[in-house]
């Protein structure tokens, strides 16, 4: 069929993965090619089949959802991504849409939708829930930019981590500096990427450098 699109699926819950398959198969136009249980196998998948649709679960073993856009993105630039989730906070929506993702619906999304969300995802047209549309509009009016300090929303300790982090420091040298454990510095780079709205450490170094947080050291 001239006009099929080509779709992966993953998903960490095989009955979900499954559900999902079946009703999309059952529409003329749209192929599962293939499903993925984590963000790793989800990466592989689109690099080797380039497909024209991903639809990415968030929270799965391994890397993650968000990581594994980005990571789909750079193997099949071609592919559109559309998150499919459970959760609309936003740690979770700015991270994945930063990462390349087109698309950001939720799991309550009927059928009907999810194949339309599909098509539209193939010409390139991006969906939004509505929850998500409505914080991505706040985002973009400047809603937070009242605040003098962008950092405002990080609390001392956060600070510490991520002035380190903009020094280049690994997790396991911020634990020595700060005399805490790596499990306590990861949770900490974890909350500052989702209060930042930060996909990875190095943007938000980048960011620490142009807001004057912390200086940049050349090599």
């Amino acid at each position: 069929m001239p006009n099929e699109i080509t779709l992966i699926i993953a998903d960490d819950h095989a009955l979900v993965r499954q559900g999902i398959r079946v009703f999309l198969e059952l529409q003329p136009d749209l192929v599962v090619l293939e499903e993925a249980s984590s963000g790793e196998e989800a990466v592989r998948l689109a690099g080797e089949l380039a497909p024209d649709v991903v639809l990415m679960d968030l929270i799965m073993p391994g890397i993650g959802g968000v990581e594994a856009t980005r990571q789909v993105k750079q193997v099949s630039p071609r592919s559109q991504v559309i998150v499919l989730t459970s959760y609309h906070e936003d740690e979770y929506i700015f991270p994945a849409l930063r990462a390349g993702a087109l698309s950001y619906v939720l799991k309550d999304v009927g059928p009907e939708e999810l194949a339309d969300t599909v098509r539209k995802a193939a010409r390139g047209e991006s969906v939004l829930h509505p929850r998500v549309a409505a914080r991505v509009v706040e985002e973009l009016r400047g809603n937070r930019r009242d605040a003098p300090n962008p950092f405002t929303q990080l609390s001392d300790r956060e600070l510490d981590v991520l002035r380190l982090i903009a020094d280049g420091c690994s997790n396991s040298e911020i634990a020595q500096k700060l005399i805490i454990s790596e499990k306590t510095v990861k949770g900490h780079v974890s909350n500052i990427l989702g209060k930042l709205h930060m996909v990875d450490r190095t943007q938000a170094a980048v960011f620490a450098w142009q807001q004057g947080l912390a200086m940049r050291h050349d090599p």
